[in-house]
């Protein structure tokens, strides 16, 4: 707009003044004028004043207070190349980030390595997850949905599918939600002449150095994304991939196939105990 009026201003100044031939006489000589100085200065200022004043009023309502002391409503904590979203409640969650609709809830954005950046372009503004630092903003969905986020600062070789869901529920739902997350102690070891004890010892051997089972904030290690109620989710590794018997596999077999560049390792096991470990794996709903 501004490039328009002002082309628009000298292409009139060109045709209204231009030479109509040949003249002896110097110009009129205009030297300024005080009222048009004063115009051109002052209707600038007031404009950038107040858009200084919209702007800071913008950062205080988008900005939540940065008091560590004070207990956060979620605490999101980025991983290469992960996400995982801790509750009051002590339930640890990978990936699916849920909320109640129509609430605000404060959220502490931090990294357990490098720099990632927090992003729901729908939700809120961009936060990055520094190392060692605690940011703070306010996460809040006026009615319910599911909303995309992903990191926005470059950080590894996956950064591009270091992506989650921001799931916004009505409280009824997300109360139920959280009541279906709820940590809850896990008896099977106790149950007799179950199969189950046998995959969950193998688990233990392999997998629980890295990963939990159950969505509590104790036994996350911190590793690898918790596992609890895997299988009742839509995709593995981000969204790379659907949450299949046969992705599953691929994990377990090779996960440099499934996800390259990610941090699990590929875990010497023979072909039973893969398929015992799948088929454990598969009854986590």
């Amino acid at each position: 707009m501004v490039f328009l009026v002002v082309a628009a201003g000298v292409i009139w100044s060109v045709v209204r003044f231009r030479s109509r031939g040949l003249s002896t006489t110097e110009p009129r000589q205009v030297f300024g004028s005080r009222k048009l100085e004063i115009l051109w200065t002052v209707v600038p200022l007031a404009i950038v004043t107040g858009l200084f004043i919209v702007t800071v009023r913008a950062m205080v309502l988008i900005d939540a207070p940065q008091d560590s002391d004070r207990p956060s409503d979620l605490v999101i904590t980025a991983h290469q190349w992960w996400w995982e979203a801790r509750y009051p409640n002590g339930a640890v969650v990978p990936w699916d980030i849920h909320i109640p609709a129509g609430r605000r809830l404060r959220a502490r954005i931090e990294s357990a390595d490098v720099i990632h950046d927090f992003w729901v372009p729908d939700l809120a503004r961009k936060m990055d997850a520094v190392p060692g630092r605690w940011g703070y903003i306010w996460l809040e969905a006026d009615k319910p949905g599911t909303y995309a986020g992903t990191c926005s600062e470059f950080c590894g070789a996956q950064h591009a599918w270091m992506r989650y869901r921001v799931i916004a529920e009505s409280e009824s739902d997300f109360e139920a939600w959280m009541r279906y997350w709820k940590p809850q102690p896990n008896n099977e070891d106790d149950i007799p002449g179950s199969p189950v004890p046998l995959a969950v010892r193998l688990f233990a051997d392999k997998c629980s150095s890295c990963h939990a089972r159950t969505a509590t904030d104790e036994s996350s290690s911190g590793k690898g994304p918790s596992l609890a109620h895997l299988a009742s989710r839509e995709t593995l590794g981000g969204g790379i991939m659907r949450n299949t018997p046969e992705n599953l596999m691929l994990w377990l077999t090779d996960p440099q196939a499934a996800k390259p560049g990610n941090r699990m390792p590929k875990i010497p096991l023979t072909d039973a105990e893969r398929t015992t470990i799948l088929g454990y794996l598969e009854s986590l709903r």
